[in-house]
């Protein structure tokens, strides 16, 4: 495990399979953790991807680099497809334009599932807190009753509230800003992004969140996808300093981006 957090900032610029980065799990699955009656479902534990990053998560029928659907573009959101240049995926260039990882600045909801860094979920009364290794992020989900703030400022990870239908955490995000990508193929989003999840246990190692992409800036209608998390029972969460994870003024020219001062 030291040597995970190397590899994993390896596979920023080579789409390949890491093996450090997935650990497989062994043994016959379990099921859900039961729930008594009025009890709130448990999400906590560290969470990694289910699903390895691979050259295959951006094929041609997995545009988005998560398992879902072709989003159809409005015109304003093809425009600004276009003019993004992944370092990954189908559309993968030398010369990427992404301004936001590269340059250590936050990547952004949902795309934040999908660096190669596992999370740890808490919860505690009211709210369900989202840690993520990448860069020491976090997202809190307010689960108390309360609704959006009425004047929200624009943040990279919006601002989500959540409830609960039985075992799922259904949670609904809003009020981002227009500075990051939705996934590391390139896809846009307006300030007009809203998204809707739907997080649940499966079974016992297997965390399945149904995620509702709306934003009618960028695309014609709402699009679906959906990510897989496995339980890494035996895993904390590493110190992660974007800045020092290789040799970044490098990897910045590797890109075609301006070193930063």
């Amino acid at each position: 495990m030291p040597n995970r957090l190397l590899s994993c900032m390896a596979l920023l610029m080579a789409a390949s399979a890491v093996p450090a980065c997935i650990h497989a799990q062994t043994g016959a699955k379990s099921a859900a953790p039961p729930m008594q009656s009025g009890q709130t479902p448990d999400l906590s534990g560290v969470w990694d991807r289910g699903e390895k990053a691979t050259m295959a998560s951006y094929a041609p029928s997995d545009p988005s680099g998560m398992k879902g659907e072709n989003p159809s573009m409005t015109p304003w959101g093809e425009s600004q497809f276009q003019l993004t240049k992944p370092a990954q995926g189908i559309r993968a260039s030398n010369h990427s334009n992404d301004t936001t990882t590269f340059q250590c600045m936050p990547p952004g909801f949902p795309r934040i599932y999908m660096e190669p860094h596992p999370m740890q979920i808490f919860q505690v009364p009211g709210r369900v807190v989202m840690l993520f290794e990448f860069d020491h992020f976090f997202r809190t989900i307010y689960t108390d009753g309360r609704d959006h703030p009425k004047d929200l400022d624009p943040t990279w990870m919006g601002n989500a509230v959540g409830h609960w239908e039985g075992a799922t955490l259904v949670v609904d995000t809003v009020g981002f800003n227009d500075k990051t990508w939705i996934d590391r193929a390139g896809h846009p989003h307006s300030d007009q992004l809203h998204v809707i999840e739907r997080i649940r246990r499966i079974d016992h190692e297997t965390l399945q969140d149904d995620i509702t992409i709306d934003d009618p800036k960028a695309y014609i209608k709402p699009w679906t996808t959906r990510k897989m998390f496995k339980l890494r029972a035996d895993w904390e969460l590493l110190e992660d300093v974007c800045e020092e994870q290789g040799d970044y003024a490098n990897l910045e020219k590797q890109v075609g981006i301006e070193p930063s001062k």
